[in-house]
């Protein structure tokens, strides 16, 4: 794929080869301008680097400004504005929101069908007029229904997904060609968005053929769980695989009692897994079998927590495997790697970057463990 247009969304960039950026989004009530604010920095504190909050109403916009009072005293987080329906209206009424805002979102299939167009040509132009970027956000589930009829009726007999995820990439292009009347291409972001694999995966290898746009991925809708996980996994994973994808929202609904920070968890893990990102240590531990003796779980339990709770740990790779079949080889393949004694074996081996340091007695060899990482 062709390398992707810079675009600076605050003091982030996205595109052009920049870090694929982590993104969330408050679930406050916008108007209330503290919570929104806490939440903003909370976010950021778990690692989001750019969040979006609703500006779904006259009260969401006017609060606005104190939201960036109370975060900018703290933060430099960009904050990015979601428009639907009326975002052309919001905009004009509350000139100090679009002055603040780093960047609007908008979807042009919901800004009237009739007047479309020109609702949008009024969002681009206080976009131009404050020099913002904006993203083209396009989802399967408010698709211009237009183009959706005219890609039926010439596709009939082929896959309703395949047929969705179509439309659904012309949209977006056409609105981005539309956007290009008014705004330069250093300030346009595009996203196209289904809660399938299949479509989120065609989709975005459509926009990516055919425009240089940065992309923002992710599986909408995703439901929650195991589920909404590795749904999110597999259909980004995909994308990075094809080398699309310039930032990522991971949509999960939080389960009962699961932090707002999940999501952002989640979106690292991914970008880790993936090698486009490092954040934390890397741990490679074995699944037990047979061979393992009965104590190695607990172990490697309690060393990889220990190491993730870890704040400043450097992102190394770590190994913690549980006997001699395939210990050796991964250790020695480590930043740092032991393989433990696993059923008639005796020593724990401890590796440095593929070098042996030392055998070591399982007596309180967790405690000895930490001192020798703390040390490296």
């Amino acid at each position: 794929m062709k390398k992707t247009i810079s675009v600076k969304i605050g003091g982030v960039k996205i595109g052009g080869g920049a870090p694929i950026a982590v993104q969330s989004m408050t679930d406050t009530d916008t108007a209330d301008a503290k919570k929104t604010a806490a939440q903003i920095l909370f976010l950021e504190k778990a690692g989001a680097e750019i969040v979006r909050i609703s500006v779904d109403r006259p009260a969401s916009a006017a609060a606005i400004p104190r939201i960036f009072e109370i975060v900018r005293q703290k933060s430099k987080i960009p904050i990015v504005g979601d428009f639907h329906f009326s975002g052309h209206l919001l905009l004009e009424k509350f000139p100090d929101a679009a002055r603040l805002l780093d960047k609007f979102r908008i979807n042009p299939g919901n800004l009237g069908k009739k007047n479309r167009d020109e609702n949008f040509e009024k969002i681009l132009k206080i976009a131009a007029k404050f020099q913002k970027p904006i993203r083209i956000g396009g989802n399967s589930g408010s698709i211009d229904r237009e183009i959706l009829a005219e890609k039926r009726d010439k596709n009939r007999g082929k896959p309703s997904t395949e047929i969705l995820a179509d439309a659904l990439a012309e949209s977006v292009l056409r609105s981005e060609k539309f956007a290009r009347k008014f705004l330069p291409a250093e300030k346009i972001v595009l996203s196209a968005k289904m809660s399938d694999f299949a479509g989120v995966f065609f989709v975005n290898k459509k926009i990516a053929q055919k425009s240089r746009a940065p992309l923002h991925i992710g599986l909408t809708e995703a439901g929650g769980g195991l589920s909404g996980i590795c749904k999110s996994a597999a259909a980004i994973g995909a994308l990075f695989s094809q080398k699309i994808g310039d930032t990522i929202r991971v949509s999960i609904t939080p389960q009962k009692n699961e932090s707002k920070s999940r999501e952002i968890e989640i979106a690292r893990e991914i970008l880790q897994s993936v090698g486009a990102r490092r954040f934390f240590p890397e741990i490679i531990s074995c699944p037990a079998c047979g061979r393992a003796a009965a104590d190695f779980l607990k172990f490697a339990e309690n060393l990889s927590q220990k190491i993730r709770r870890e704040k400043n740990f450097p992102p190394l790779k770590i190994a913690i495997l549980g006997c001699v079949v395939n210990g050796p080889g991964e250790a020695e393949n480590a930043d740092i790697g032991i393989f433990f004694p696993g059923r008639g074996e005796q020593k724990i081996v401890v590796f440095f970057r593929g070098k042996k340091i030392g055998l070591f007695e399982k007596n309180h060899f967790f405690e000895k463990f930490q001192k020798i990482v703390a040390d490296f």
